[in-house]
């Protein structure tokens, strides 16, 4: 659905800061470690950065660029998804005082 004139709203900015979130590339390292049975020596704590987590953002949104979740309905709601398990992992780091 890639269209040069569509343009980014909300959901795209909230995607943008997302990725912008050092706390969100550390949950994506412990993530893909957890996913992919991936050993903290082959992917420690830091790996992701913000280009790694737009990349993946996209992909798992099924979309080419930002701007399409906000004209996508599977893309918004897979973004809700992911914020909303980005959501629960910060809890709980927060209950095992990891914050």
């Amino acid at each position: 659905m890639l269209n040069q004139s569509i343009k980014g709203g909300p959901h795209a900015r909230r995607a943008a800061m997302l990725c912008q979130n050092k706390r969100f590339w550390l949950y994506l390292d412990q993530r893909r470690r957890r996913v992919h049975q991936v050993p903290y020596d082959t992917m420690p704590d830091g790996t992701h950065a913000q280009v790694d987590c737009e990349d993946w953002l996209r992909e798992a949104c099924g979309i080419e660029s930002r701007a399409e979740i906000d004209h996508n309905d599977e893309a918004r709601a897979m973004l809700d998804r992911i914020m909303a398990d980005y959501s629960k992992w910060e809890r709980k780091q927060l209950q095992r005082g990891n914050a």
